[in-house]
């Protein structure tokens, strides 16, 4: 499997340009711990996390369609929220999480890898820098 280090992914991540003013960042947990809190060093904004479950360890799903592992805890109500994911492959977290935050007032999507409205990469599947 292809890797990147994390310098690159650092690097495409300090030259991305968000368009939004965001005030809340969400991270899809667990693999949108990391790149949100790298995100969040540039915004300086709330974070959260969001804790839904559909894929192992390899990869491979585990449920038909993700599982919400935890209630939210914190409102969107009106704030314009970037939700972070690490993959995305075939949209259905993402899907699952926008339904989960429809109250808020605007909602952008972050991908290391994949189809977002923000994403660094968008090739075959690579293995994340810091993956252990």
């Amino acid at each position: 499997m292809n890797s990147k280090t994390f310098e690159e992914v650092l690097e495409k991540l300090r030259r991305m340009q968000f368009h939004e003013p965001f005030d809340m960042i969400v991270a899809v947990a667990n693999g949108g711990i990391i790149p949100a809190a790298l995100i969040n060093q540039r915004l300086n904004v709330e974070l959260q996390l969001l804790k839904l479950h559909l894929r192992d360890a390899d990869q491979k799903p585990i449920y038909d369609e993700p599982q919400l592992v935890e209630d939210l805890k914190f409102d969107v109500a009106g704030r314009t929220v970037l939700l972070v994911e690490d993959r995305v492959k075939s949209g259905a977290t993402l899907r699952m999480a926008k339904q989960l935050l429809s109250e808020a007032a605007c909602v952008k999507t972050f991908a290391v890898n994949g189809e977002a409205d923000y994403s660094l990469y968008n090739e075959t599947c690579f293995r994340f820098p810091w993956l252990m």
